[in-house]
C-alpha cells in the first residue's frame, strides 16, 4: 500500500503537533523525577529529625557492669546465671531511694 500525496499533504500539516506533544511528554518525565526527588529528600530529612524507638538487642545487650566491672557470667564466656541467683543479686544490690511527695509540684516564682 502506497503512501498519496494527499496523505503526505494531511501528515506534514500534523507534525508539529507531534513535537509539541513529545516535549510535553519529555518534560513531564522531567517534572516527575524532580518531584520525585524532593519528596524522597523530605522523607530522609523527616527520618533524620524523627525519634526512633530502640531496637531490641537480646539479653547480652541488657546486662551491666558492677562496680568491680565484671559482667554477667553470660558476657565472660561462662554459663548463663541462674533465675534464683539474679533475683537474689538484684534483691541485695537495690539501693534504697528516697523521693520527696512535693517534688516538681510546686513553682517557685519569686525570682
Amino acid at each position: 500500500m502506497a503512501i498519496q500525496p494527499i496523505d503526505l499533504q494531511a501528515l506534514f500539516t500534523q507534525l508539529d503537533k507531534v513535537g509539541k506533544n513529545q516535549a510535553v511528554l519529555r518534560e513531564g518525565q522531567q517534572i516527575q523525577d524532580a518531584l520525585h526527588q524532593v519528596q524522597t529528600q523530605r522523607k530522609l530529612e523527616e527520618n533524620v529529625q524523627s525519634v526512633n524507638e530502640a531496637q531490641e538487642m537480646g539479653e547480652e545487650a541488657e546486662t551491666i557492669n558492677d562496680e568491680n566491672g565484671r559482667g554477667s557470667p553470660a558476657n565472660q564466656g561462662g554459663a548463663k546465671a541462674k533465675p534464683e541467683d539474679t533475683a537474689a543479686q538484684t534483691e541485695e544490690e537495690e539501693p534504697e531511694l528516697i523521693r520527696d511527695p512535693a517534688l516538681g509540684r510546686n513553682l517557685d516564682i519569686s525570682g
